[in-house]
Formats: structure tokens, sequence, C-alpha cells
């Protein structure tokens, strides 16, 4: 292999020569070899420095002209271009389990920038701390990054995915209106529901846990840039963290906004815990639902199959024709993914001390591992289970029918320990409730048949 020389304060570093990173993301790398080659930053990160960078080069050309010159920004910009389009995501090579602070993925990406806008203008132009990271300090710029990849996930990924299901339970509803079938709770048998009720749950699930995404990104919108090295803006121009969220409004395409308090931005990581919160209660939604379905469609003979679910793989490798609910059990893995990665991020955001959190890599590593399983599982389950989703209106017939809850609709007529009587004689005698009903003297065959409408107890 090729190398170069690059140096930085600490003295000389060996470089791939086809690397257009510098010594400090050459330290890291050589120092950090935890992970490697398999939990490194993740890309929405390195997309994200993109953007953030090419906006404080915009605010620096517009409050520092003398500095952030026509001619550096031109290609500062188009360097800032190729990171976020991910044309030079081989060149960030580090790893998660580095300083806390991302100071050296902050580096990567000024050394990146830096190189490969020098070799656009065709000499040395653009130094990777006085250009790039003009007005910055990794302390500001990681967690902007992070707010950043946070908010582009969940509105790009997560919502929509989230539409995308609720889209197809709002068919499934319509499709099953009239059919009744027995509810059930603690796992027993319960008083009627509609099977487009029971779906409808599912749904309503869905879109409360989107509004609590909406109201996460609200907060995730403010973002730390012009903070600085500790929260003062020590070395930023007066004006530039309004200009930079300004700027990143229109580069990124969605809003941000300065945070008011830069010390709390720097230090504090509320906003990603409570973000990921909302995840981890999408990801407790998505669990039942899963679970429902793949007990709703358990059997084929001997569990309530109630409903079937398509089949899309032998089940067994050796009970030739079993079909197993494998999507069902995919989501709920992601769920419980979900829920330790939340206790990762709540632990990592608790560890700020004085002015800065150094828990920051492994807090966003979680917080998008989540949203992306989270939003590649439901769109897995909606195309191959959801979709396909039908009702055995003849199993839900039968065991609506053999439900001894069904005695509730008697409460009115005969009291509720009457009816409870009832209820336990059918179920020891294993007879209908109206043979035990009428054979306990409590109605008449014709008054049983009277009240006892289970199609309209819903």
């Amino acid at each position: 292999m090729d190398y170069r020389i690059e140096h930085d304060s600490m003295g000389e570093v060996k470089v791939p020569a086809d690397k257009y990173w510098g010594a400090q993301t050459q330290r890291s790398k050589d120092n950090f070899r935890i992970g490697a080659g398999i939990e490194t930053m993740p890309r929405e990160i390195t997309h994200a420095f993109g953007l953030l960078k090419k906006a404080a080069a915009t605010a620096n050309h517009k409050l520092r002209p003398e500095r952030m010159t026509d001619e550096k920004f031109a290609v500062i910009c188009k360097a800032c271009d190729e990171v976020t389009n991910g044309e030079l995501d081989c060149h960030f090579p580090l790893v998660v389990w580095q300083t806390g602070s991302g100071t050296q993925s902050n580096m990567n990406a000024n050394e990146v920038i830096a190189n490969r806008a020098n070799e656009l203008a065709g000499k040395k132009l653009c130094h990777p701390n006085d250009d790039i990271n003009m007005s910055q300090s990794s302390n500001d710029t990681f967690p902007t990054a992070m707010h950043i990849a946070a908010v582009k996930i969940i509105e790009e990924s997560v919502l929509p995915a989230i539409d995308t299901l609720c889209k197809t339970f709002s068919r499934l509803e319509k499709e099953n209106e009239g059919i009744v079938k027995s509810g059930r709770t603690h796992l027993q048998d319960a008083t009627p529901i509609k099977f487009s009720q029971e779906i409808s749950g599912w749904r309503t699930s869905l879109e409360k846990d989107r509004k609590l995404l909406e109201s996460a990104v609200t907060e995730l919108r403010e973002i730390a840039l012009g903070g600085t090295a500790v929260g003062t803006g020590l070395n930023a121009p007066e004006g530039f963290d309004t200009e930079v969220a300004a700027a990143l409004t229109e580069i990124a395409g969605t809003r941000f906004v300065t945070a008011p308090n830069k010390f709390h931005a720097l230090t504090s990581k509320d906003e990603i815990v409570f973000a990921h919160g909302a995840l981890k209660a999408l990801a407790a939604d998505l669990m039942k639902i899963a679970n429902d379905v793949r007990w709703l469609a358990s059997g084929p003979r001997l569990g309530l199959g109630e409903i079937k679910i398509p089949e899309n793989e032998p089940g067994s490798s050796i009970m030739p024709g079993k079909v197993n609910p494998t999507q069902c059990e995919a989501l709920t893995m992601v769920a419980v993914q979900v829920m330790g990665n939340d206790a990762a991020v709540g632990i990592a955001a608790s560890q700020g001390n004085f002015e800065l959190n150094v828990f920051m890599p492994v807090m966003i590593y979680n917080f998008l591992q989540s949203a992306r399983l989270l939003s590649d599982a439901m769109i897995s389950f909606n195309n191959n289970c959801a979709v396909g989703i039908t009702a055995d209106k003849e199993k839900m017939h039968g065991n609506l029918h053999n439900s001894l809850m069904l005695v509730t609709a008697l409460n009115p007529y005969i009291g509720y320990e009457n009816a409870a009587k009832t209820a336990k004689k059918a179920y020891a005698e294993n007879i209908s409730l109206k043979e035990a009903c009428v054979s306990l003297g409590f109605l008449s065959a014709d008054e049983f048949d009277k009240v006892f409408k289970p199609e309209e107890m819903v």
C-alpha cells in the first residue's frame, strides 16, 4: 500500500495515499480498534457532518468573508455535498467506540473535506481546523450532527413506515367491518368485539406513536452549533448561531433553530432521550400488535386460528408443512432490541459532567439503530404479513358462540351472581349457556333467545 505523510500538532503520521483523511483520523483509527470494520460511526452521522459543515461555511462566508473567501467557499461546498451524498463514505473509517465527544469524527470530517476541497482547487487552499472547523468545536458539531441525523431518520424513514402500516390497517378495518368475534382479556374469553374494532386499536396505537415522534422532532430541531467549546461561543462571530441554523434549514430541507441555551445543548441530551422514548413507545405497541397477530393466527388446528397470515417460507427443517409467523417474530425481536437500546441511551445521557456529555457516540449509535430497525421491520411486517391478513369467519363465529363470557348479556335480566352461576354450570357440565340458564330456572328458553344476541353486544 502507498502512503503519504500527514501531520498534526503531535507530529507526522503515515496515511494511505488513496484516502482523504489526515493525521488525527489515522491516530484514532490506529488507537481504537474496537469493533473495527463493523461498528463504524453511523453513515447518518457522516452525512449529517456534510450538511453542518456546509452550513457553517455558508455562515462564515457571510460573517467572515475575509477568511471564508469565495474561492474556499466554492470548493468546500462541493466537498460537503459529496460527503452528504455518500460519495466519500469510504473515507470515514472511525468506529463508534472512540472519544465520547465525537472529536475524532469531527476531525475526520474536517480532514476529508479539506483534502477533497484542495484536490478540487488544485492547490493547498483549505486547512481542516482553520477553514473547515472555523467558528466550531467538536463539542457543538457532534451534538448538532446527532440532532440532524435523528430528525432526518424520523422524518424520512420512521414516520413513512408508520403511515404505510396504518394505511394497511385502515383497509383491513373496512374489509372486516361486519365480522364479530370474541374479545379476550387476561388471555381469557371476554365479551364480543368487532374484528374491525380490534384492528382499529392497532391503527390508533401507531397514530398515537406518530404524534409522540412529531413532538420529539420539535425538540430535536434545536442545535448546539455556535456554542463552540463550552457553550460561550468562543471564536465564533456574533450571530453565527442563528445564521448557521438558517443555512442548515435551507441545505437540509427541514427546519432547525439555534438552541437558546448552549450550555444546556452541549451537556444535556434530554431531547435524544425523549425522542428515543417515543421510539420505545412505538416498539412497545409493535410488540403488542405482532403478538396479537401471531396469537390470532396460531394453529393451524390447535391454536386460536381466527386469522390467516401469508405463508412465506417453510417453518421447520424436520416438520414437513409447518409454517411459522416469522414476520411477527422479527418485529418482536426488533422491539426487544429497541427496548435494550433505550436503557443504553438513558444511561449515556445521564453522564453529562460539567460542560459536556462524553457518551454521545454510543447514544446516537443506539438511537439510529432503533430508528433504522423499526422502519425496516414495519415495512417488512406490512409487506410480508399485514397486507395478507384475512379473517377465518367460521372460526371466529364458532369461538364467539362458544364463549362463556357472552353470559354478560344476561346481567341486566338475571343479575351478576345468577349469571356467574350460569357460566360456571355451563363450563362444568360442558353445556350451552342457554341450557344452563334454563335448567337453573333463571329464564325460559324464549326469554333467553330474546335477550341473548351476541352480534349486538359490540
